[in-house]
């Protein structure tokens, strides 16, 4: 029997909470215990987070994990810091010319497609059960076995040197930080994320998502979306 209780919420992430901070508000706000979330958001980032309120639901989630997601990523290039993001120190800073857009063009091409990316030390992938970024915060840094992923599209929407905005269209698993540093590191000069927006996941789009602020003890159930 269906619990009207049970199915997923789309809730706009802000930058700074984990992703189990959110599940740990709705949990207070829904007085729900079985509540999970189809893959995590870093607390840089922002963004769309699907999450699965009641037994039901948290069952379905799996359908939702491995699903193809869409970001927004603000990169600066010229810099590469030791998290690939803001939050991190600067290890490394270029001097050389600015770099074209039309070299920026070239060098993300090659990205496209099947390919191995190893899991950045600062993510909360777990390794023999610690979370890397765990390790990374004690100065430990482990070999890491690369993971498949797919790259489907890059679209440059701005650039101005040193900074340069891509939509980009990817498989289930794909670090965002390491494609920056990746693409930095292609075009010679080094680059980091200082903003990472998820605004899709499958066909769920960020626009129909709601703020946590939003979600009381008595209206949660109305943005409840069930599974058919």
């Amino acid at each position: 029997m269906e619990n009207k209780n049970s199915g997923f919420i789309l809730i706009n992430k802000p930058a700074g909470p984990t992703s189990f901070n959110i599940i740990s508000r709705l949990r207070r706000i829904t007085g729900i215990k079985k509540i999970g979330h189809a893959g995590t958001l870093d607390p840089f980032a922002n963004g769309l987070l699907i999450c699965a309120i009641g037994r039901e639901a948290t069952r379905e989630i799996d359908k939702f994990v491995k699903l193809p997601k869409e970001y927004i990523a603000d990169v600066f290039l010229g810099k590469r810091t030791d998290t690939m993001d803001t939050e991190g120190k600067i290890i490394s800073e270029y001097s050389g010319k600015k770099i074209t857009k039309k070299k920026i063009v070239e060098v993300i091409k090659k990205f496209i497609g099947k390919q191995e990316q190893i899991p950045p030390m600062f993510s909360a992938k777990k390794v023999n059960g610690k979370k890397l970024y765990e390790l990374a915060r004690k100065g430990i840094e482990i070999e890491r076995e690369p993971s498949k992923i797919e790259i489907f599209k890059i679209k440059i929407l701005k650039y101005s040197w040193p900074k340069l905005k891509l939509k980009i269209k990817c498989s289930s698993g794909t670090y965002i930080r390491s494609l920056a540093d990746d693409i930095g590191t292609k075009l010679g000069c080094g680059a980091y994320l200082t903003n990472l927006k998820r605004t899709e996941i499958g066909k769920l789009k960020l626009k129909k998502a709601t703020s946590l602020e939003k979600l009381t003890v008595k209206n949660w159930n109305d943005f409840l979306i069930k599974q058919k």
